[in-house]
């Protein structure tokens, strides 16, 4: 019936249908109906930037609703007219802002719109390109949400702006009403925020320090988590003030050397690095205007108590080493299975010096040996080595076409013979762990290391063997997702700061859920699911178990630690790795057990040396590690890594790491002095060991004679060991180490 009916009408007007006039029509009908619908029904008009709306103040909570710091807008701003705002001020906000401020009409087509559309082609990404005009009714009036359809209200709020007022008016509404950072919301309150001082008497230097501030008021705010920034963008404004004509190459340059001094922020605040870290987050996910008046309520993965325990133990610790020249240190407290953000110390006092809100879990520092972890990991995962592989740890030098030869040396300055996989990892010794690396190649390190969190590895061609060694810089966030894994039995952990988001009437904008989130992280926590941890695998669980079973073996590392070091948490099993890159600038150490996780670094903000007493590792770092993880797992069950059942034990030579050998009664060694150790399936070594080898000796040295040497040589029967570079004659006369090997690669 209704085919029919349909048939009849097509039928009956199909003449009126074949007009293309009347179909362009009713395209065109069409267009205008859906544009109305999705842009203009619901634009607001540009009228109502003259008035402002009352705020809301957001609340960010630790995990237990505790208030760790409110955001709110400044109710009581103080307006100015833009003859009180000082000429620097207005050229450098039109300089950096939009050079073409008074030529446009609202949108800037070349300078602005063609260079968005550029971006969005080819970055995939929704890009600004907005004029002051643009800036200020996307603040008022709209959304932060990166769409099209805002980006098109925007578009026409500002050519609709520009009919109804003038560009001075449209200015001095741009500067008295966006945000400048923290409580800032205009200029005048930025001003005496953070001078103290009317913007009328603000200089050069300050005008182009807080013009630069409204493009990304959170990233740039000096006292948000990247201060460093803010001095960058400082000079920016000026060289765009310069560039177009406002101020000369010597104010320019007076300008950036002025001193600028800052008031201390005031205000109370907990964990100030960590909310000034979610805050940033926010900002990104729901835009600055909404996060500093939509009255957001924040709840984190933060524990308070932890929190205030960590900043107590870093500022008590990091005082008793200044004479070891340790001004700063930093903590990172996650929990592995859910990754969540359990305390974040970025500095030893957010508030004493004017580079005290540097957050350090945020920038990129060497790690030092304490990466070695990740390499070691590659080889046991591609099965070319195991907990037993023998490496020579005797003087080697990797000669690489076009460069100059790297002699890796430990930091003992000792040479310590063959040494198996678990021993060389667990005394952190230098020359295994590069060979370690020559045999998996850089490139495979590098692309496993991303996979596992680390984000700063771009180039390989910028690294070499050293990478092992701590070449390469890591922030300690990544670091916590990598070693993450480690604990996680293979699954990798994007770490968490907020557990969830609501607005000022109760609706849920976001929220983090995981199976193994608990409400009461002092108590104790068993395995989570038995361990089913929701995420990408990255890594084998019998990998991550051999890693983490070695860095908790207090006996594999004793002989650089000594078995009383401070990374012994005493009825615990915790897996933990030292690093201090070898000019002293940076000291680690991170530690975990299945259920926390915690990475310290100590050091100096401007990354000068440290004394060089703390080439152990031990002396730094590690004193912090140890109170603040004994504090934690202080209320917690001992959790071992859950062995997989793919790991089986066996027995095999202590010195060689090969198989018993009495099974062969012919064999010139009957036997040896066997240890157990761990293996993946089918890794088990199946080789006796047979160290008599008839090789050629040195008669005047009683060494083993070189490949090239015919004079004074004799063959005898010695004990040789080997790892995959060369050999080692256990039984030659040794004084200062082995003849240099050389590697080709």
């Amino acid at each position: 019936m209704a085919g029919n009916l349909a048939s009849y009408f097509f039928s009956r007007y199909q003449k009126f249908f074949r007009n293309k006039y009347i179909i362009a029509a009713f395209f065109i009908l069409f267009i205008f109906l859906l544009f109305f619908l999705i842009i203009i029904k619901d634009l607001p008009s540009p009228k109502k930037l003259a008035s402002y709306e009352i705020p809301q103040t957001t609340k960010i909570l630790d995990r237990n609703g505790q208030l760790l710091y409110e955001i709110y807008t400044d109710q009581n701003r103080t307006l100015i007219k833009l003859e009180e705002v000082p000429d620097f001020l207005r050229q450098a906000t039109v300089a950096v802002e939009d050079k073409d401020f008074y030529r446009h009409k609202g949108v800037s087509l070349i300078g602005g719109v063609l260079r968005a559309i550029k971006e969005n082609i080819f970055k995939q990404e929704l890009q600004g390109g907005s004029t002051i005009t643009q800036q200020l009714v996307k603040n008022a009036l709209l959304s932060s949400e990166k769409t099209l359809s805002r980006k098109i209200k925007e578009i026409i709020l500002a050519f609709w702006t520009e009919s109804i007022y003038d560009k001075n008016q449209i200015l001095e509404m741009y500067l008295n009403q966006v945000p400048f950072g923290g409580t800032a919301w205009g200029i005048e309150a930025a001003s005496e925020m953070y001078f103290g001082k009317k913007t009328g008497n603000l200089t050069l230097a300050e005008s182009a320090y807080l013009a630069g501030l409204p493009a990304a008021p959170t990233t740039y705010s000096p006292y948000g988590a990247h201060p460093e920034l803010t001095k960058q963008r400082q000079s920016l404004v000026l060289k765009r003030m310069l560039e177009d004509g406002f101020i000369s190459e010597e104010q320019r340059e007076k300008a950036e050397k002025e001193k600028i001094s800052l008031i201390p922020l005031k205000t109370n605040i907990k964990a100030p690095h960590f909310v000034m870290f979610v805050r940033e987050r926010l900002v990104n996910t729901f835009g600055e205007k909404m996060v500093a008046s939509a009255g957001l309520k924040v709840t984190t993965s933060l524990d308070l108590s932890l929190q205030d325990m960590a900043e107590k133990t870093v500022a008590s610790e990091v005082g008793k080493l200044a004479n070891l020249k340790v001004s700063n240190g930093a903590v990172l407290l996650t929990r592995p299975p859910t990754g969540e953000i359990l305390a974040m110390v970025g500095s030893k006092d957010y508030f004493a010096t004017p580079s005290g809100n540097f957050n350090v879990t945020t920038s990129l520092r060497q790690p030092g040996s304490s990466i070695k972890p990740l390499n070691y990991a590659v080889g046991i995962e591609t099965r070319k080595v195991s907990a037993a592989t023998v490496f020579l740890d005797t003087p080697t030098c990797f000669q690489v076409p076009g460069q100059k030869s790297y002699c890796p040396v430990n930091y003992d300055g000792q040479f310590h013979g063959p040494v198996q996989l678990r021993f060389a990892l667990g005394n952190s010794f230098n020359i295994p762990a590069v060979k370690m690396m020559a045999l998996n190649g850089v490139e495979t390190v590098i692309a496993s290391a991303s996979a596992y969190g680390i984000s700063s590895f771009k180039d390989p061609s910028r690294y070499g063997l050293s990478l092992t060694l701590g070449g390469g810089e890591v922030t300690m966030l990544d670091m916590a997702k990598a070693f993450g894994v480690f604990a996680n039995s293979g699954i990798k952990k994007e770490l968490v700061p907020i557990l969830k988001v609501e607005d000022r009437n109760g609706n849920i904008l976001e929220e983090y859920k995981d199976p193994n989130l608990v409400k009461k992280i002092n108590e104790g926590i068993n395995y989570p699911s038995s361990l089913l941890i929701a995420g990408e695998r990255v890594l084998s669980s019998e990998t991550a178990f051999l890693i983490s079973h070695i860095l908790l073996d207090n006996n594999a590392r004793s002989q650089a630690f000594g078995p009383s070091s401070f990374l012994v948490i005493p009825g615990k099993a915790v897996s933990v790795k030292t690093g201090t890159t070898d000019d002293k600038r940076d000291n680690w150490t991170i530690g975990f057990t299945p259920n926390f996780l915690a990475v310290v670094w100590v050091g100096n903000n401007d990354n000068s040396p440290m004394h060089p007493y703390l080439t152990s590792g031990v002396t730094g770092a590690a004193p912090i590690w140890n109170k603040i993880m004994a504090e934690i797992l202080s209320s917690q069950p001992d959790l071992w890594p859950k062995q997989p059942p793919g790991i089986i034990g066996a027995q095999i030579c202590q010195l060689s790491g090969l198989a018993f050998p009495n099974s062969d009664p012919n064999a010139p060694d009957k036997g040896c002095a066997t240890r157990y150790e761990y293996f993946i399936k089918g890794t088990i070594p199946n080789t006796p060991e047979i160290l008599k080898q008839n090789i050629a000796i040195d008669k005047t040295t009683n060494k083993m004679a070189g490949p090239d040497q015919t004079e004074n040589v004799e063959n005898r029967d010695q004990q040789i060991v080997s790892d995959m570079f060369g050999k080692y004659c256990i039984d030659c006369s040794h004084d200062g180490g082995d003849p240099m090997t050389n590697v080709r690669l």
